[in-house]
């Protein structure tokens, strides 16, 4: 399997990166597991209640062993979460556990988690991906040596190059029909494509462009298979800018965008139209919100009724996007300068590395940039991007959007325990947004996935991990 880059950290409690977390997930478990409309399954944990807002109880799975034969117990669990808070690893995740007061472990098959606070997103910090169950006393070499109870164990990693896995033969999943799994870490697209032509390389994920893909499927040797993603592209505005402010600018820009265009050219229909941040089958997300089809004469409606008047030039004001030098972003850009140019607003495009791009974002230092949210399947996701508490470097509300109502939504529906009522806010947060338009929700791009024909039985997932490999099977 091909992979862009090397995995940050194997060890679940620290990697953030998605070839850590979607490697991780074979090797490791999680209390909980994402169902594909983002609801969550017993996993580890069979059942569990909540007595109280301030306690969850969890009963583990019997008989669940590590790829050494060793019994996962509640100590484990235990240890892992407490691990993550205590120091004995430095995590980015700890603050995603921070509303945990302490972890109990009264026998080997119960873990009682005491909350400081209410926290309706405590189940999805325990889910797949989140994080994973590492055995009592994993220190902080334990990425060089990872031991979980997954369908695959660790064999090696080399830095920039592979990472192998073997099927486990002590997990309680299901046994893998694939024995053996090399990630060969290619971080050129190109380079990447001309692996799957020649038969060195199966199967790859996300991770060629439209046109490659294009030219992959009439390959006789290669199949694509797609379907629905929840990778979301999206435009954020500096909120604070002295023209961006106007709540009318951003809506006109909204209207002066031809996404369908946009999305048949550059993406060959491989996306859909987004009018959220979650994706349509979650359970939180609405449809019920501000649209903003394509519509020239509205968007120069709204700028005209902002006092926004065309100059002798016909530019009504100039105004700069920032990308990255990834190609479609840079082309996505290209492409708005145009259809921008129509309703009198000049575009100019600026492309950086991305390590400069992204220190440029954090710092407010733009007025328009795009960029993508990856498996976004997390309604907490709003408080992180789009609360007044949230600029950086305490979340990503790089905009630097503000907005007291939608504030006191998010921190109900963050604290609530009933989901309608979650849902009710969700909605709410998700009409606001619409509304005020801080960012502009572009489009879902495509779960693609190319492979060679002796790879067979691929069950694709909207998120685009490799779950696929559990169930996929090798026909020599």
């Amino acid at each position: 399997m091909l992979i862009e880059s090397s995995p940050t950290s194997l060890d679940p409690r620290i990697g953030v990166d998605a070839q850590s977390e979607k490697i991780g997930s074979l090797i490791f478990d999680s209390l909980v597991h994402k169902n594909e409309h983002f609801n969550l399954d017993p996993w580890l944990a069979t059942s569990w209640e909540t007595p109280d807002p301030l306690t969850y109880r969890f009963h583990l799975r019997s008989n669940v062993r590590f790829q050494n034969g060793q019994p996962l117990t509640s100590a484990d669990v235990k240890y892992t979460l407490d691990s993550m808070r205590d120091g004995t690893v430095i995590t980015a995740k700890a603050q995603a556990l921070a509303h945990i007061d302490h972890v109990d472990a009264p026998d080997a098959a119960t873990v009682v988690i005491h909350l400081k606070q209410p926290d309706a997103a405590l189940l999805w910090n325990l889910s797949d991906g989140a994080i994973g169950v590492v055995p009592v006393g994993s220190g902080r070499d334990f990425a060089f040596h990872p031991i979980g109870s997954g369908p695959f164990r660790f064999v090696s990693q080399l830095q920039d190059d592979e990472v192998i896995l073997e099927r486990s033969d002590n997990s309680w999943h299901p046994r893998p029909a694939i024995a053996r799994i090399r990630f060969a870490v290619v971080p050129d697209a190109i380079t990447r494509a001309l692996e799957l032509e020649k038969g060195s390389a199966d199967v790859c994920i996300n991770c060629l462009t439209a046109d490659m893909v294009s030219a992959l499927a009439k390959r006789p040797n290669l199949q694509v298979e797609d379907g629905p993603g929840t990778n979301l592209n999206y435009i954020t505005f500096n909120a604070q800018d002295s023209v961006l402010r106007d709540v009318r600018v951003r809506q006109a820009i909204a209207c002066a965008m031809n996404r369908p265009l946009i999305i048949h050219s550059l993406w060959r229909d491989r996306a859909r139209l987004a009018e959220s941040l979650l994706p349509p089958q979650h359970w939180a997300w609405t449809g019920d919100v501000q649209q903003y089809p394509y519509d020239p004469a509205k968007a120069n409606a709204l700028l005209d009724a902002g006092g926004w008047k065309r100059g002798k030039d016909g530019v009504r004001f100039h105004l700069a996007m920032k990308t990255s030098t990834d190609e479609t972003s840079r082309l996505l850009a290209m492409i708005l300068q145009q259809q921008l140019r129509d309703v009198g607003i000049a575009l100019e495009v600026r492309s950086f590395e991305f390590a400069t791009f992204f220190s440029d974002i954090g710092k407010g230092a733009f007025q328009m940039y795009t960029l993508r949210w990856l498996g976004q399947e997390d309604p907490d996701t709003f408080r992180y991007a789009y609360d007044s508490h949230m600029f950086p470097p305490h979340g990503a509300n790089r905009g630097r959007y503000t907005n007291a109502a939608l504030d006191a939504l998010i921190q109900e529906a963050g604290t609530s325990g009933d989901l309608a009522q979650r849902r009710a806010d969700y909605v709410k947060v998700q009409q606001i947004l619409a509304i005020d338009l801080p960012s502009i929700n572009l489009w879902y791009l495509d779960s693609v996935l190319v492979h060679t024909r002796r790879l067979g039985n691929i069950q694709l997932s909207s998120s685009g991990n490799f779950d696929f490999l559990r169930a996929a099977t090798v026909t020599q």
